[in-house]
């Protein structure tokens, strides 16, 4: 890979993944909810579900999906019902000492598994897969599996520092959501931003 690819490929990977998205917000969410530990174990899922979906772009996951229409729809609308689903559960906590494990916490296997169901995750792998890794400054990649190895490893630095940036944010706000109904009121607003990237999902 050229110095001129890296970079392109540095800025790209910079950009969409401090950007927000259900990642992010979920990992905001969650520490804000419960602290930054138990917000951890969504933060290594993300990398862990991510690498496992860009390998299998890279295998030809990708390529399928795109070829089937009724295929990608379904992943749209199942990744749409489960953020409506994550945004019910999300808007139902009032208060720190009130907050329902069961109701908040997502498991490393239900991180992992969201990724498959996260059309921006998917859009990222496509993107990834078609640009960098089977072509060369627009030619035909003659390593590709050295390319898709570089990226995942890209990824997986990039996937978890800037979910864990978040998560550290909202941790910062446990103390100033503690009173009164704020932790309410920013949880309903994680909701809804989680509802507008569902809308958003159906879009693209």
């Amino acid at each position: 890979m050229s110095p001129t690819e890296l970079t392109a490929l540095l800025a790209f990977c910079t950009a969409v993944s401090f950007t927000p998205g259900p990642n992010t917000m979920l990992s905001t969410a969650l520490a804000a909810n419960h602290g930054l530990r138990p917000a951890l174990r969504f933060c290594l899922a993300v990398p862990a579900g991510w690498t496992l979906l860009m390998l299998a772009c890279g295998l030809g996951l990708g390529a399928l999906v795109l070829s089937l229409p009724a295929l990608r729809w379904s992943v749209k609308l199942l990744g749409v019902a489960y953020m409506v689903w994550l945004a019910w559960k999300l808007s139902r906590s009032a208060q720190l000492a009130k907050v329902d494990a069961s109701r908040l916490t997502i498991g490393f296997w239900n991180g992992v598994g969201l990724q498959f169901l996260n059309i921006k995750a998917w859009m990222l792998a496509l993107t990834l897969s078609a640009g960098w890794v089977v072509s060369a400054a627009g030619q035909p990649s003659t390593n590709p599996g050295e390319r898709l190895a570089i990226i995942c490893g890209l990824m997986v630095f990039f996937a978890f520092t800037s979910n864990f940036s978040y998560a550290l944010m909202g941790s910062l706000l446990r103390s100033v959501l503690a009173k009164g109904n704020r932790l309410l009121w920013f949880n309903r607003a994680m909701a809804l931003v989680l509802l507008v990237t569902a809308v958003w999902m159906l879009t693209v």
